[in-house]
């Protein structure tokens, strides 16, 4: 009996559940769409790379979809051939890094301030900081702050007034929230203060939250260049994403005269480069180093995001 038993268990265990044809076929429309999102969301990156590794000129033509077609790295060599851009390179990755730490930690600071219930004045500090955040005193005001503050000479100035978000602290405070409020009160009981119950449970726990605003400040802070353009005098403050904006603004004017002309004879020299594949170039090199540490927080991306804009 145990044997008929057992064997019958097993055939009951190795079967499989006969799927219907609608399950088939919404499985084969899934694949169809998620191939096809797929494509679209990649393919634009890749049209860039392809265009930057081809000879402007030649590109010019057309009908260039899928691989280079005259393979150059001129595009490239035009772009690191100043100096700039790789001390710009080094500004923007103090900036990034720094900015992405401070903001985190100050922001950590009034979110787990504002996650305490019996705080007070914490509805009143919330609506305060919520209401300026629907005016803006425009550019020419905000330049002149800054101009008396003297951070339009300091590379402070990319970091001091973005160092704080309001968005991100409600993100940041809803995840706080979240986490059981006796941790808080066990780390008090052992003699923790405040600053050391924040830094050795609530940020701990709270990493794919800060994970994900780490990347969302870094990617952000990286691509920006109108800071640099329009509010920073020192030319070697500027940041990469700046340099690169007036390296093709100059590339284009250099150009602008021989648009028409199948050569460009520039220093002596033929080249073949026109503003377009300069510009996919410059996009490329500001691109990669995203890229590059993205896989390192894509595991915290989607909980962090889920987590921290649902209040549970």
């Amino acid at each position: 009996m145990k044997g008929k038993k057992s064997t019958k268990s097993q055939k009951i265990e190795g079967s499989t559940i006969k799927r219907s044809r609608g399950d088939k076929i919404f499985d084969s429309v899934n694949v169809i769409f998620l191939a096809i999102f797929s494509f679209t969301t990649f393919y634009p990156f890749w049209y860039v790379m392809i265009q930057s590794l081809n000879t402007g000129r030649d590109s010019l033509k057309g009908g260039l979809w899928f691989l280079p077609r005259d393979f150059t790295w001129e595009n490239y060599t035009y772009a690191f051939k100043d100096d700039r851009i790789f001390r710009s390179l080094g500004v923007s990755v103090f900036i990034t890094v720094t900015l992405i730490v401070l903001s985190l930690f100050f922001t950590c600071m009034v979110a787990y301030a504002m996650s305490v219930k019996y705080f007070p004045g914490r509805s009143l500090f919330s609506f305060f900081w919520y209401f300026t955040t629907l005016f803006g005193g425009g550019m020419i005001p905000y330049f002149l702050l800054l101009r008396a503050l003297g951070l339009n000479k300091s590379i402070w100035l990319y970091i001091i007034p973005d160092i704080y978000s309001f968005s991100k602290f409600i993100m940041i405070r809803t995840y706080f929230q979240n986490i059981p409020y006796e941790l808080r009160e066990s780390a008090e009981m052992d003699g923790a203060g405040h600053l050391k119950t924040m830094m050795k449970i609530y940020m701990p726990l709270a990493k794919p939250m800060l994970a994900t605003q780490g990347l969302m400040i870094g990617v952000s802070q990286w691509n920006s260049w109108y800071t640099g353009v329009y509010y920073q005098t020192n030319p070697k403050l500027q940041p990469a994403a700046s340099v690169l904006k007036m390296m093709m603004t100059e590339a284009t004017a250099s150009l602008a005269d021989a648009s028409g002309k199948e050569q460009v004879i520039l220093m002596g020299k033929m080249v073949t480069y026109t503003p377009e594949s300069i510009q996919y170039a410059f996009v490329m090199i500001l691109t990669i180093p995203i890229i590059i540490a993205y896989p390192f927080v894509q595991k915290y991306f989607v909980k962090g995001m889920l987590v921290g804009s649902v209040k549970g």
